[in-house]
C-alpha cells in the first residue's frame, strides 16, 4: 500500500472529493499541517510515495502574502522531483511545484473563479483527461511554468490550468475535487476574502455534479501517470506469537 504525504496550508483546504478516490484504491495519505502550533512540514528523508502540496487560500508565492513555509516546501518539493517522486500541487501547490521546477511565480490579487478549462494536449493524463471539464480556483498569485512544463489544460483565459513537469508532476490551478462547503470555509477563516464570493458560490453549487463526473477520468489520469497503483515498498507482517 502507498503513502502519500499531503501538505494542507489552511484548515478548509483539503483533498475534498480525491480522498474517496485514494481510499477506493487502498492509497494512504497523512496530512501535514504547518500552520497550527505544533505542525511541521515533511522532511526531505521521510517514507513516502509521493507528495501533494495543496491550495493556500489568501497564501501565496510572489512575495505579497507568502505562506510561511515556503522557502522550507520549494526544497521538499526539489528533493521529491530529484528523487523522481510524483509531486502533485493544487493552487499555491502548482506554483510551489513551478518555482522548485525552474519556474516562478507572479503577483496576482487573491480571486474565486468558477469556470472550465479545456484540454490543450490529446494524450493529457495519460488519455484520460476530459475535453473540458470545472475548474474551481481559489488563490492569490499564479505559477509562471519553467521552460521543461508542459500545458496540459488551459482556462478560460488562455492561461495555464493544468501543466505537466517531467514524467510524473502535475499542477492545478484549480481544484479538482473542490467542494462546495470548502469554499464556504475558506471564506470564513480568514478576513481577507475574493470579490464576489456569494455569486461563485452559487455557480459552484451548480457545477456539483460536473465536478464530481470530471474527476472520475481525471483520478484515473492522475494514478496512471504518476504510478501511485504501483507496489514500491513491502511493510513487513508483524507476526504472532
Amino acid at each position: 500500500m502507498n503513502i502519500l504525504n499531503v501538505v494542507q496550508h489552511t484548515s478548509a483546504d483539503y483533498l475534498g472529493l480525491m480522498e474517496d478516490h485514494l481510499e477506493g484504491r487502498r492509497i494512504r495519505f497523512r496530512y501535514f499541517r504547518p500552520f497550527t502550533e505544533q505542525g511541521l512540514i515533511p522532511q526531505p528523508g521521510d517514507f513516502c510515495d509521493g507528495l501533494f502540496l495543496l491550495g493556500g487560500g489568501p497564501w501565496g508565492s510572489a512575495g505579497g502574502r507568502d505562506v510561511p513555509t515556503l522557502a522550507q516546501e520549494i526544497e521538499l518539493t526539489r528533493n521529491m522531483l530529484d528523487q523522481g517522486k510524483p509531486v502533485i500541487g493544487i493552487g499555491l501547490g502548482a506554483q510551489i511545484l513551478a518555482i522548485a521546477a525552474g519556474g516562478s511565480s507572479q503577483p496576482g490579487a487573491l480571486v474565486f473563479e468558477t469556470g472550465y478549462a479545456r484540454r490543450v494536449q490529446p494524450d493529457a493524463l495519460a488519455g484520460f483527461m476530459p475535453e473540458r471539464f470545472p475548474n474551481a480556483v481559489y488563490m492569490r498569485d499564479r505559477p509562471v511554468l519553467p521552460g521543461s512544463a508542459q500545458v496540459l489544460a488551459e482556462d478560460e483565459a488562455g492561461r495555464p490550468a493544468v501543466f505537466q513537469v517531467g514524467e510524473n508532476a502535475l499542477g492545478f490551478t484549480g481544484h479538482p475535487g473542490f467542494k462546495t462547503a470548502m469554499a464556504e470555509d475558506l471564506i470564513m477563516e480568514f478576513e481577507e476574502s475574493p470579490e464576489h464570493p456569494a455569486v461563485q458560490l452559487q455557480r459552484l453549487q451548480v457545477m456539483v455534479r460536473e465536478i464530481e463526473d470530471s474527476l472520475v477520468p481525471i483520478m484515473t489520469g492522475i494514478i496512471k501517470l504518476t504510478g501511485l497503483m504501483q507496489s514500491r515498498h513491502r511493510i513487513p507482517l508483524k507476526l504472532k506469537g
